[in-house]
């Protein structure tokens, strides 16, 4: 059997030629992590211990999907966002801190407006990790995921029994709806939805053009469906969201996206000229345009 430092140090060797060496080596600690149950201090302090029969056959079996580029979080089935574990699976995006980022904008703007019930709509929710962290940061709120994947919603499903507390289930069991729903079919989504203090989406947004340029480990592994546009209309999300918006915004109520950087002043411009009075780009941790928030008022 192998020891647990010889088994981090061959998988970090077989993992570089797909990753750069501090990339391979964060993948590989991930797996030793999730193959062994300790972390890496426990694992330094232990390092010369063999792997048990069954760790041995975890390490060879789920090494050889890592090897062959499926993304860690895919091979373990979770993936950590805003501190608590995610189920994911290939019919829904890997949760990224990008997104963390979003979801603290909403909080933040949730706490200075002080709203008692906030209602939120999540279009395109995939895992939840946007729903179910606002409805377990927030007092009293009432969500609403949609997601045109029934694959993905019942991710989700196992998501609101996995992710929350016994005593967040308990306090709104009721108020935490999913529905299985193209957001493009207009009419569909003005009979289903309501009226929302927030909108928050993280749509598909590259033109499928993009895709020759995208590491194999994304393009191979996660939901196209969720990922890409056509190139002639890399907007389209965001204009269905704008024109939603219109007519189901509460007062005061504001939408969020998450944005490709390469068309935040277009979406800004395409928000403005739907009639919204306020719109904002906010920039993620790397620089970029990565946010867009937008009021009526």
């Amino acid at each position: 059997m192998l020891t647990y430092n010889q088994a981090f140090y061959e998988l970090k060797e077989k993992l570089q030629p797909l990753y750069d060496e501090g990339e391979a080596a964060a993948i590989a600690h991930m797996f030793m992590e999730w193959v062994t149950g300790l972390n890496k201090l426990d694992r330094l302090a232990k390092k010369d211990k063999p792997f048990s029969k069954k760790q041995q056959e975890t390490f060879e079996s789920k090494g050889a999907e890592l090897m062959e580029g499926k993304p860690i979080q895919y091979v373990t089935s979770s993936a950590w966002f805003m501190d608590r574990e995610y189920l994911v699976n290939e019919h829904v995006l890997i949760p990224r801190p990008e997104t963390e980022e979003l979801v603290q904008w909403i909080l933040a703007d949730c706490d200075e407006r002080g709203i008692e019930k906030v209602r939120i709509l999540d279009i395109g929710a995939g895992s939840g990790c946007i729903s179910l962290s606002l409805f377990s940061k927030l007092e009293h709120p009432v969500v609403t995921s949609v997601d045109i994947s029934k694959e993905a919603l019942n991710v989700l499903q196992t998501n609101v029994e996995w992710v929350l507390t016994e005593a967040e289930k308990s306090k709104h069991p009721e108020n935490i709806r999913v529905l299985a729903m193209d957001f493009l079919n207009e009419a569909t989504r003005n009979k289903e939805l309501g009226r929302y203090d927030v909108i928050v989406s993280n749509p598909p947004y590259i033109p499928k053009s993009e895709k020759k340029k995208m590491h194999a480990n994304v393009t191979k592994y996660e939901p196209q469906i969720a990922l890409f546009v056509p190139d002639n209309d890399a907007l389209v999300f965001y204009k269905a969201i704008a024109s939603f918006g219109k007519d189901h915004l509460r007062e005061d109520g504001s939408i969020y996206c998450e944005l490709d950087a390469a068309h935040a002043e277009k979406c800004k411009g395409l928000f403005e000229q739907e009639g919204y009075g306020s719109v904002e780009l906010k920039k993620d941790i790397h620089g970029n345009w990565r946010m867009l928030k937008a009021g009526l008022s």
